[in-house]
């Protein structure tokens, strides 16, 4: 299979995109057309041992492929599944057969240099991919800018100052950074690969006291090298990046020389056009949960704006798995409780959300009430339930037991207008789970409704029978009456006989009492409630009441 990578795309996400941002720092165009293909519509990693799971136009990390009559098998596997590129370890051997087969197939292939591991490439890519709100028809901008994308914005640094530039966090982690790395130092190069500037560095800066200047002024500081070993041999240029008390980062250029006043000027105004496209990223992440939630709901609920809310969600037209997710209530209460299990459902409703993406990338997974709901893209001519109860099942057994947690998985929806109808499924089988083994799961976490059917139908009774106010009738009710006048428990007798599938050994086992007790009480509830224990009707009637009409300390027994 080929496991996708979380990736949400911009527009404009195209493999020379891709290699204009990362070409030759971390990415060389092998073989193939840059221009070919359009958007990119994911990243995937190979997996061997799986049935490959592609998004459209996908950009695959061919992680440990090496024999080339592998990868030239892999290239014609991918261009059947209309890939845009594969990505292989440096040093790459183009031989005959490899060129035949990426021109065949139509997939680029591509390099990946020494010293970078799959890991950092894949979050390098995850941050240039990445689009922004969900379902904005134009991207927003910032300074001219896309609104969040610092790669973008780096480069254009980059240009003003004439020198290679990366965008840092507080941590010294690097977000963005521009072309032209190559023309700085190793160090540069190794902050680069690591998506991080090696601590060695960070101790030489903070015990020259570069951190503190930086921090203490909205000036550009000079940062000139000392003889410092490993490969610091370009003077920098640093501007901390604030949002009015509060530093959100920096901005490091590689100069050969200090920078003039205008060009120092330049730096000071981009500082503050970074500080906006970074508060943008952060509010971004809660504005897209809220859209994504919004979405989410309105797509479940079926109707005229279902199709719409699937198509900016990238679900259209493609045949999806509900999956409800709820936490079961706790053991106690205590003070802020309903403060925390908030919290923790929210925590829980994203930790769905990115286990699905890694399954595939465009799952999407929100909290809507009290239940995270997630839509699981499934193959058309595939076991979608089955393959939504393994994921499910796989999420619950990493979460552990320190979140009780169930999940319901619906009926495969093969599109907008079966949508409400799968959520209903899935909501059923939720149900079930959350009544708890009383009802015939037996402590399983994961249901399908097929495998709960009769227990859903069995709630859906009670809830009828509630609602017309209900009362037993019959033997039943004799018995119940003869239980409350003379204080004996011939209901629980006749109970644990039907559970016991008519097994005296068993029943009475499960009542604590010898068996000749338990079937002198069965002689004797047969008599008192007229009730014919050999007939199948009757039983099936007797079962039927004590499990939909069962009031006082019964009902509460079986909720």
């Amino acid at each position: 299979m080929l496991a996708p990578v979380k990736m949400n795309l911009r527009s404009q996400a195209t493999l020379g995109r891709v290699l204009d941002d990362l070409g030759a720092t971390l990415l060389e165009l092998v073989h193939g057309d840059a221009d070919r293909g359009g958007d990119i519509g994911g990243v995937a990693i190979h997996d061997p041992l799986e049935e490959p799971v592609l998004p459209q136009r996908a950009l695959v990390l061919g992680v440990g492929l090496r024999e080339p009559a592998e990868v030239a098998t892999l290239l014609r596997t991918l261009g059947r599944h209309d890939a845009t590129a594969l990505v292989l370890r440096a040093p790459l051997a183009l031989t005959p057969e490899l060129r035949q087969a990426a021109d065949e197939s139509g997939v680029a292939l591509l390099a990946l240099t020494r010293g970078a591991s799959w890991a950092q490439l894949a979050a390098l890519l995850r941050a240039l991919l990445a689009e922004g709100d969900v379902g904005d028809a134009e991207p927003q901008t910032i300074g001219g800018m896309p609104s969040g994308d610092l790669f973008a914005l780096a480069n254009a640094v980059a240009a003003l100052l004439d020198a290679p530039v990366t965008i840092e966090d507080r941590s010294s982690r690097v977000l963005a950074f521009s072309g032209r790395q190559d023309e700085a130092d190793p160090s540069r190069v190794e902050t680069i690969l690591g998506r991080q500037v090696p601590e060695h560095y960070s101790r030489m800066l903070a015990e020259r006291g570069v951190f503190r200047d930086l921090y203490r002024s909205d000036q550009p500081v000079f940062v000139e090298p000392r003889g410092e070993p490993d490969g610091f041999s370009v003077p920098r240029v640093a501007v901390a990046v604030r949002a009015g008390d509060e530093v959100l980062g920096s901005i490091w250029a590689a100069v050969r020389e200090p920078l003039s006043g205008e060009r120092s000027q330049a730096l000071r105004d981009a500082a503050r056009l970074v500080a906006l496209h970074m508060l943008r990223i952060r509010a971004g992440a809660d504005v897209e949960r809220r859209l994504r939630a919004d979405l989410l709901s309105t797509a479940l609920e079926g109707g005229a704006g279902a199709r719409e809310a699937l198509h900016r969600l990238g679900l259209a037209d493609q045949p999806v798995v509900v999956l409800a997710l709820a936490m079961l209530p706790p053991g106690d209460e205590s003070i802020g409780a309903d403060v925390n299990l908030t919290s923790e459902r929210q925590r829980l409703a994203d930790g769905l959300a990115m286990h699905l993406t890694a399954v595939h990338p465009r799952c999407v997974a929100a909290l809507v009430g009290d239940v995270a709901y997630g839509l699981l893209p499934v193959a058309r001519d595939g076991d979608g339930e089955q393959r939504a109860l393994r994921i499910a099942t796989d999420f619950l057994d990493r979460v552990g037991d320190r979140v009780r947690a169930v999940i319901g998985i619906g009926a495969v929806a093969a599109d907008a207008g079966g949508l409400a109808d799968a959520r209903a499924g899935a909501d059923r089988a939720l149900r079930v789970l959350r009544s708890g083994p009383a009802h015939g799961t037996h402590g399983h976490r994961v249901a399908r409704l097929a495998d709960v059917h009769v227990e859903s139908l069995v709630l859906e009774l009670r809830d009828l029978v509630a609602a017309r106010g209900d009362r037993p009738t019959g033997p039943v009710a004799r018995l119940f009456a003869y239980d409350e006048q003379h204080h004996a428990n011939l209901v629980d007798t006749l109970r644990a006989w039907l559970d016991a599938f008519g097994d005296v050994i068993a029943a009475s086992a499960a009542m604590y009492v010898h068996p000749n007790t338990f079937r002198y009480r069965l002689r004797r509830l047969a008599e008192v409630g007229g009730l014919d224990l050999t007939d199948p009707e009757a039983r099936f009637a007797a079962m039927l009441q004590l499990r939909v009409i069962t009031p006082g300390a019964a009902a509460d027994r079986s909720r």
